[in-house]
C-alpha cells in the first residue's frame, strides 16, 4: 500500500457536501469513483475537513491508500482524467508516510466567505456568493469580530446537529476587507464548530445592516438562538489546511 496526499478544488453548488452518504454525490464519493476507476480499488479517503453541502473548496487536503508504487504525478494525471466531468479536481499529489493523517495532523484550517455587496444580483458568482443588495457598515462588522478572536465557548455559533465534544475553540484569526462590491472574510483556527464559520457571518453581516447585535452577550448566553442567522453556504470556501 502507498498513501497519497492530494489538494482538491471543487464546486460545491451540486454536491451534498465532503461526506459520502446515498442522498446523491459528494466530494468523497466522487473521488473515491475516479480511484475505483484508476486502479480498482475504492479505499477510504480521508480529508482535512467536512464542508456542508453548496460549499467550495479551493485547497481540501485529503489523503488515501492504494496498492502498488504509483508515481505522485500519475495518480494524479489518473484521477484527473476520470474527473474532467465533475466538480472535483486534483491540484497537487505527493507521496507521504503511512502515519498521515490528513484529519488528525492537521494544526490551522482556514476559511474564507465572500459577500456580494451591491443592489444588482450576482449573475457570473451565482452560488459562489452572499449576495447581500443593502449597504454593509464594513468597520462596524470588523469590530465586532475583533471580540470573537481568540478561545471562547461558541455555544451561540453551533449548529444543534453539531457533534464536537466540546463548544470551546480557538479562533486564532477573523479578516475583513472589501475590494469593490466584495467583502471577503478571513478565519483561521485549529478547528472550527459545525456551521460555525456562516453563523458568525450571518451575525456579523446582521451588525453591518445596523441590528443591534451584542457580541460579548451572544458569547455569554450559550444559546443558538441569540446570535444571527446562519449565512448561505454558497459564499463559503475551505482555503487550505496546514500541517
Amino acid at each position: 500500500m502507498t498513501r497519497y496526499k492530494v489538494i482538491l478544488e471543487y464546486d460545491g453548488t451540486n454536491l451534498i457536501g465532503w461526506q459520502e452518504n446515498r442522498q446523491g454525490p459528494s466530494v468523497q464519493s466522487v473521488v473515491k469513483d475516479a480511484i475505483e476507476q484508476f486502479c480498482g480499488t475504492r479505499p477510504d479517503v480521508v480529508g482535512a475537513g467536512r464542508t456542508d453541502a453548496g460549499v467550495h473548496g479551493l485547497g481540501m487536503v485529503a489523503h488515501f491508500d492504494v496498492p502498488g508504487d504509483y508515481s505522485a504525478q500519475t495518480v494524479m494525471r489518473a484521477l484527473n482524467f476520470y474527473l474532467v466531468n465533475q466538480p472535483v479536481s486534483v491540484l497537487d499529489c505527493e507521496i507521504v508516510p503511512d502515519d498521515f493523517n490528513a484529519r488528525f495532523d492537521c494544526v490551522a484550517r482556514h476559511y474564507k466567505y465572500v459577500i456580494l455587496n451591491r443592489s444588482a444580483s450576482p449573475v457570473l458568482q451565482k452560488n459562489r456568493v452572499y449576495w447581500v443588495p443593502r449597504k454593509l457598515d464594513v468597520d462596524a462588522m470588523r469590530c465586532a469580530a475583533t471580540l470573537l478572536v481568540g478561545n471562547h465557548d461558541f455555544t451561540s455559533f453551533r449548529a444543534s446537529e453539531c457533534q464536537a465534544k466540546s463548544p470551546i475553540k480557538t479562533l486564532d484569526r477573523i479578516e475583513i476587507t472589501q475590494s469593490g462590491d466584495e467583502i471577503i472574510l478571513e478565519f483561521s483556527a485549529r478547528s472550527f464548530l459545525h456551521h460555525m464559520v456562516r453563523n458568525i457571518v450571518g451575525t456579523l453581516t446582521e451588525i453591518g445592516l445596523g441590528k443591534p447585535y451584542d457580541i460579548t452577550a451572544i458569547l455569554a448566553a450559550r444559546n443558538r438562538s441569540a446570535a444571527g442567522p446562519t449565512a448561505p453556504a454558497c459564499g463559503l470556501y475551505f482555503v487550505r489546511a496546514d500541517y
